[in-house]
Order: structure tokens, then C-alpha cells, then sequence
């Protein structure tokens, strides 16, 4: 692979998120759908403590999806890219928008439809976790050889492309 080594670290950054939002439960759940760890029972990735910070780590995830996305998204495309159901990425959105990370507009082919977009605090933001994300996994990538790189970036991105949501 003729990728550079920061390239590894985008693809790899990119199938994580793609994979995050469709796990299933953790075997250890707690009945109340929590783990010890949060919800889904296991240690969080390094750059999920943005989502502390922040709020919790599906705002962090919506606020990504809508940077990744070529424009703003309806609720329903939102829900389906970062893996929540329409009630729980509508919440989401509330949360954004009560922090100033997204906002609504209406959709200039449907006036009955709501498009959902990033501000320029969201941008900011996106921008911050990113760069955390970045030197989280640099630091991880260090002990990886290039072709070591190269085939976890290219492992993960056929699990994202395949999983099975």
C-alpha cells in the first residue's frame, strides 16, 4: 500500500467511526444498559474523552457524521449514519443545537423537511476531536510498522464496509 503512514491514521480514525455507532450489547451489560464502562461495558477509545468533555460520545458521533457528510442531513440520514434509531438522533440534535454544534434548516426541495447542519462552533469542535483522535492513535500507531499500518487501516475498512448493522 502507497499510503503515508498519517494516511493509516485517517483510515483507521474513519473505520472506528464508521464501526462505533453498530455494536451490540457487551456480553457483561448491566440490565439497566450500561457496563461499567459505559454503555456499551468496554473501555473507551482514548479520543471518546472529547465526548465527555463535550457531552456525550453520539453528539461527538453526529457532529462527525455531519462533517463527513457533502451537506446537511436529514434526522433519518442522520440516525442511519451514526447507527441510532430517528427518536434517539432527533435528542441528539436537540443536544447539538442547545450547544450551539448544529442547527436546523429548512430543506429548500421539501418544506416540510428539516436539514440538519453544522455551525461554525460544531466545525471548531469536529476540528479539536479530530486532532485528539489523531495523536491518540499516533501515539498507538508508533509501536506499527508501515505495512503493519497499512493492513490494520485496510482490515478495518473492510470490516466497516461488511459489518453487518
Amino acid at each position: 500500500m502507497s499510503t503515508e503512514p498519517a494516511d493509516h491514521a485517517d483510515a483507521i480514525a474513519a473505520a472506528l467511526s464508521r464501526l462505533r455507532g453498530r455494536r451490540g450489547p457487551h456480553p457483561r451489560q448491566h440490565p439497566h444498559g450500561h457496563g461499567p464502562h459505559g454503555p456499551h461495558g468496554g473501555a473507551r477509545a482514548p479520543w471518546m474523552d472529547a465526548g465527555a468533555r463535550h457531552g456525550a460520545p453520539a453528539v461527538i458521533r453526529m457532529v462527525e457524521a455531519l462533517a463527513a457528510a457533502s451537506g446537511p442531513l436529514s434526522v433519518s440520514g442522520l440516525a442511519e449514519a451514526i447507527g441510532v434509531d430517528q427518536p434517539r438522533a432527533s435528542r441528539l440534535v436537540q443536544q447539538g443545537v442547545d450547544r450551539g454544534w448544529v442547527q436546523r434548516e429548512a430543506d429548500p426541495d421539501d418544506a416540510r423537511r428539516t436539514r440538519i447542519a453544522l455551525t461554525d462552533e460544531g466545525a471548531r469542535l469536529f476540528r479539536g476531536v479530530r486532532g485528539e483522535r489523531r495523536q491518540a492513535l499516533g501515539r498507538a500507531l508508533a509501536a506499527f510498522t508501515d505495512e503493519e499500518s497499512a493492513e490494520l487501516a485496510r482490515l478495518l475498512t473492510k470490516l466497516a464496509d461488511h459489518w453487518d448493522a
